[in-house]
């Protein structure tokens, strides 16, 4: 789920701590010569990544509540030409046409999210029997399309009836949503298996409670923010231990984060080293938390009279154990080594520096070998997923009917080519989720910016795929670049 603010500056509101002693170091090399060999594992996981508010539409259908996106969108000057997800590519009826675009692309796994709302239209209290029924229609036909699903519980479309109780900054959100998760898993666990909680808390509480750019934008005292963002991580250590309290033997969970793509600035052992400790230093607030179940004294001492305030019985709940990390990775963040306190610094791009249609979204395809590795180094990750990885493009339909997307097929290419390089020498990504399959609703910037291989004619809702689509199609088929 893109948006248009780079990772970076989200840097002053992050911390970390030094590198867990004994993680294990990647550097095994697969088999094969990684120089030569360009192919993917057999068993490599392909596939696509959507999200509720962003493809479903039918905003008022089936007992579905409202939630802070459709708040936010129908609020004047909030979204790009008044946008709003109340059809977006119309999802919620038209699923298996797209479960039919996603098998000929020869998907193994797709990624999508339930809108907690469809569930629990004020966020907490009776149950809607019709949104439990709609999503399990959805991953019965993907099952039987030979597609596995991957659930992420939330996306970013918070009730509206719990963000006027405070949202994220009440305490009591973080219980609602564990609860709706630990539903959802008692109910659908025969049909889910793999379970993603939160889709980058980062960005809904610094870009909706922190500059106000996205749903329910607000602008909120540092001291209130940070008790938001414990809150959101709370929130997901609790929907950990309630999904694991519901559901069959078996089923997976994890989370889907856009880390800050740390990336030396180029390869040298002192820049490599000063990565290491800033991915953990500007990851701080969320993924190092959530993976170790401490804040750092840097971050808190950074905060100062504004630091959260935490129980141990909570952080044990932020850190609870996962059984696989999905990473979200659209541009890098470069640091240099350097004679600070920290040990490293922070590489701005200058103005000249190259970017895909989105001013934010930078090209830089080496993140996806770098931040995957430093990843699974610093956090002993053994099985992690490229949960979002993709790039806007201005897409226009040729003479021909066709969309020549050559700018989108430079992206994927250049990145997958990094990703593979990674994989060859064991870091344990499992598989890519291509963000994304569609074009879709693209938060504050409506439906100008499109981010999918299928090109979507909103006022007809005709898919076509574009020649990103048919790039991926081959990758998939030959398991190879």
């Amino acid at each position: 789920m893109p948006h248009r603010i780079s990772r970076r500056t989200f840097a002053t509101l992050a911390a970390a701590t030094a590198a867990a002693a004994g993680t294990p170091s990647v550097h095994a090399a697969a088999p094969g010569n990684p120089a030569t060999d360009r192919t993917f594992p057999k068993d490599f996981l392909w596939g696509s990544a959507t999200a509720s508010y962003q493809v479903e539409g039918a905003v008022n259908e089936d007992g579905r509540g409202t939630t802070v996106w459709d708040t936010f969108a129908h609020t004047a000057g909030k979204t790009h030409n008044g946008d709003t997800g109340d059809v977006a590519t119309d999802s919620y009826h038209r699923y298996p046409e797209d479960i039919a675009i996603m098998k000929d692309l020869g998907l193994k796994t797709c990624r999508f999210s339930i809108a907690w709302s469809r569930i629990f239209p004020t966020g907490t209290g009776q149950p809607n029997q019709k949104g439990i029924d709609h999503y399990r229609k959805f991953a019965e036909a993907l099952l039987a399309a030979g597609i596995q699903p991957y659930c992420t519980l939330y996306h970013w479309d918070l009730p509206q009836l719990l963000e006027d109780k405070g949202g994220w900054q009440n305490r009591d959100t973080a219980v609602a949503f564990a609860d709706y998760a630990g539903y959802v898993a008692s109910k659908l666990g025969d049909v889910l298996h793999n379970y993603m909680t939160m889709n980058e808390i980062s960005t809904f509480i610094e870009l909706g409670y922190g500059n106000g750019l996205h749903a329910p934008g607000l602008q909120l005292s540092r001291g209130k923010l940070a008790q938001a963002r414990h809150h959101a991580v709370l929130g997901h250590g609790l929907a950990v231990q309630a999904i694991r309290a519901h559901s069959k033997p078996g089923t997976k969970v994890g989370s889907a984060e856009n880390l800050s793509a740390i990336t030396p600035v180029y390869n040298a052992p002192e820049h490599v080293a000063a990565a290491r400790k800033a991915i953990q230093e500007e990851n701080a607030g969320y993924l190092n938390v959530m993976r170790t179940g401490k804040y750092t004294d840097r971050y808190l001492a950074q905060l100062g009279a504004d630091a959260p305030k935490f129980t141990s019985e909570e952080m044990r709940a932020i850190g609870s154990p996962l059984d696989f990390q999905g990473i979200n990775i659209y541009q890098p963040a470069f640091v240099r080594a350097s004679n600070n306190a920290d040990g490293y610094e922070m590489v701005a791009n200058p103005a000249s520096y190259p970017h895909m249609f989105s001013p934010w979204l930078f090209i830089g395809p080496e993140t996806l070998y770098w931040t995957p590795k430093l990843a699974c180094e610093v956090w002993g990750i053994k099985e992690m997923y490229i949960t979002e990885n993709g790039c806007s493009s201005d897409d226009k339909v040729a003479a021909d009917g066709q969309i020549y997307d050559s700018d989108r097929v430079m992206y994927l290419k250049n990145y997958l080519t990094s990703l593979q390089r990674a994989v060859s020498e064991g870091v344990p990504v499992k598989g890519y989720f291509c963000w994304s399959l569609l074009d879709n609703y693209e938060w504050a910037d409506g439906y100008e910016k499109r981010f999918g291989i299928t090109y979507v004619d909103f006022a007809t809702q005709k898919r076509t795929p574009k020649l990103s689509s048919h790039f991926y199609k081959n990758l998939i088929s030959t398991g190879a670049l």
